[in-house]
């Protein structure tokens, strides 16, 4: 059995690559008892290792950066998804070990799930919103669903009529008193979609699995108490991981299962899988480096008298909901992200450790367990250790929360949070950290002076860390390395006609005169009309960067624009509902998606 994983993409290397370069597993798989298959991200590479000694037999190179891997029942071909705009379902035939078809799909695929058959493909494409159904046969894409924003993951249901897919950020406003990320359901027969609503806060969906007698799926998450001060991390007031539970039958949540301990979290659930009897199911942490070997019978009987009691919506503050059924196993690799049980193993790839662990879970969990290295052993650079630091919850109080739960894969996790550099009840949406290097000041209010005072603040106030200057040199290394991703709005690399013309009302707008420059701002703060009430009645909000804005939603500093649409039509933001009133609706659509297109 596996699990379908999927993140975004960060620096690796080749299994024979220079010191310089990284691994980075992203996937694994298993064929009978004795082939085990890495994908290897931006390693651009599958490697083949032998189950038993974790040596690596063959390799296969691809021209893209990759993100999982499906295989047919039979053994006899490999699905590898990859690329990032221009994205890519590679065929390699096992026999030959090559590439044998290539198939375009959408912006940034992954989670590629076979139908029961094999005659179907499903992928998610994360930036485009939607998921791909290709004929495996003819290799032709048979139809687009949408879906919601960002799927990441996905499973089919046992009797092979359903997709479970998992959303990986919430959609809307922010300001809202419910905000909360959700799963889909898609009806493969009539490709219709179900929403499954989470619990409030619900975010940064990563992992979803179908247990072995088809009855429950589970998704990993975090819950965000985004309704307190992040003065409240302690005992988890800010920010607690689980795992929900969704009932196959009516496609709705069972219960939201807290994973976390009292006083020490289980941060960033990320990969989970089953036990072949469904007895254990295996999650990793991908924030503390381990994993939990959990009585799934236990947890669903749990789960099940707090559904009776009418608590299956509701955020769960139980602490000890995992105590007497949960172990947990410190790992010896880093990173977690990637998991798959085969007998009474479960083997884990360590992301930033360039590692396939084995972990025994029979008996005393943990108790004997083995790492493999798939590179020559090499000293992380700066940037990449302030990027294993930035994921790594360890670093702050309690390991409640890390840099990244925050800013998932460096950008936004699309809700408000009260920090306290600037007062008490008056939450901010959450900022994307690329160019934050190049920006200054860096906050909505302008009270830190640029991303190095941030990132001291953010160690000291937020995570309540006293991490040396060491570290937090390189998280500021980390975030100087992050590149933009291109737009799913852009037509073979280039804005459309459409963002063409919206640029030119853009200028005719006079919004290029706040919104300058190569990251279109000018770091000036101003008087936009969006601080009218509260705490920051009347101050000046300096102008956001607007690269990266197709994938930033909600908007404004405070989270209440759900769209760049909205931003256009409403008195919210500089007068732009009477500075636009004369544009026709096609017009506003060429402004918004030049927008969209940066």
């Amino acid at each position: 059995m596996k699990i379908i994983l999927h993140l975004a993409i960060f620096a690796c290397s080749a299994f024979v690559a220079a010191a310089e370069m990284y691994l980075s597993p992203v996937d694994l798989d298993v064929l009978g008892e004795s082939r085990l298959f890495v994908t290897c991200g931006t390693g651009k590479r599958l490697l083949e290792m032998d189950a038993e000694s974790l040596e690596v037999t063959r390799q296969i190179d691809f021209p893209a950066e990759l993100t999982a891997t499906a295989i047919s029942a039979d053994g006899s071909t490999f699905y590898v998804t990859g690329g990032v705009a221009d994205g890519k379902v590679f065929i390699v035939d096992a026999a030959s070990w090559k590439i044998t078809h290539t198939i375009a799909a959408g912006h940034s695929p992954m989670a590629p799930v076979l139908s029961a058959d094999g005659a179907k493909l499903y992928v998610c494409n994360r930036f485009s919103n939607e998921v791909s159904v290709f004929d495996t046969r003819s290799r032709k894409l048979i139809s687009q669903i949408p879906v919601g924003r960002e799927p990441v993951s996905a499973d089919l249901s046992a009797d092979g009529t359903i997709l479970f897919v998992a959303n990986h950020l919430p959609e809307g406003r922010a300001d809202t008193d419910y905000t909360a990320a959700e799963i889909s359901a898609i009806d493969l027969g009539r490709e219709e979609v179900a929403t499954i609503p989470l619990v409030n806060g619900a975010g940064g969906l990563r992992g979803i699995k179908v247990s072995p007698d088809g009855k429950f799926v589970l998704a990993t998450h975090y819950v965000a108490r985004f309704q307190v001060p992040l003065t409240q991390l302690e005992r988890g007031w800010a920010s607690t991981d689980a795992v929900s539970v969704i009932r196959v039958a009516d496609r709705a949540l069972l219960h939201t299962v807290l994973l976390d301990d009292l006083m020490l979290d289980f941060p960033t659930p990320w990969a989970l899988d089953f036990s072949a009897n469904g007895k254990k199911v295996i999650v990793s942490a991908a924030g503390s480096q381990e994993i939990g070997v959990v009585d799934f019978p236990k947890l669903i009987e749990k789960a099940e008298r707090e559904a009776e009691a009418g608590r299956s919506m509701q955020v769960s503050n139980d602490l000890s909901f995992a105590s007497g059924i949960r172990k947990r196993v410190t790992l010896k690799g880093n990173g977690p992200r990637s998991l798959l049980v085969s007998g009474r193993k479960a083997y884990v790839g360590g992301y930033f450790s360039d590692s396939v662990e084995v972990v025994e879970f029979s008996g005393d969990p943990g108790g004997e367990h083995r790492i493999q290295a798939l590179t020559s052993g090499h000293t992380p650079d700066m940037a990449r250790r302030g990027e294993m630091l930035f994921n790594d919850a360890r670093l702050s109080l309690q390991q409640w929360m890390s840099c990244a739960t925050c800013h998932p894969d460096g950008r936004s996790d699309a809700l408000n949070w009260d920090r306290s550099y600037d007062g008490i009840g008056n939450p901010k949406n959450v900022k994307s950290v690329l160019n934050a290097d190049r920006i200054a000041p860096t906050t909505w209010m302008g009270l830190l002076d640029d991303s190095h005072a941030s990132v001291r603040s953010a160690l000291r106030k937020t995570l309540f860390s006293a991490a040396p200057e060491e570290d937090a040199r390189a998280l500021d290394a980390y975030i100087a390395s992050l590149q933009p991703v291109p737009s799913p709005y852009l037509e073979n690399g280039e804005p459309s006609v459409s963002a063409r013309r919206g640029k030119l009302l853009f200028e005719e707008l006079r919004c290029a005169g706040c919104h300058s420059g190569e990251l279109f701002t000018d770091g000036n703060p101003e008087d936009v009309g969006t601080t009218g009430a509260g705490v920051d009645q009347d101050m000046e909000v300096v102008t956001p960067a607007l690269t990266e804005l197709w994938r930033n939603a909600p908007y404004l500093h405070d989270g209440r624009a759900a769209t760049v649409r909205e931003i256009i039509t409403t008195d919210s933001h500089a007068d732009m509902k009477k500075r636009a009133g004369n544009l026709e609706e096609t017009q506003i659509d060429d402004l918004t998606e030049y927008l969209l297109s940066l």
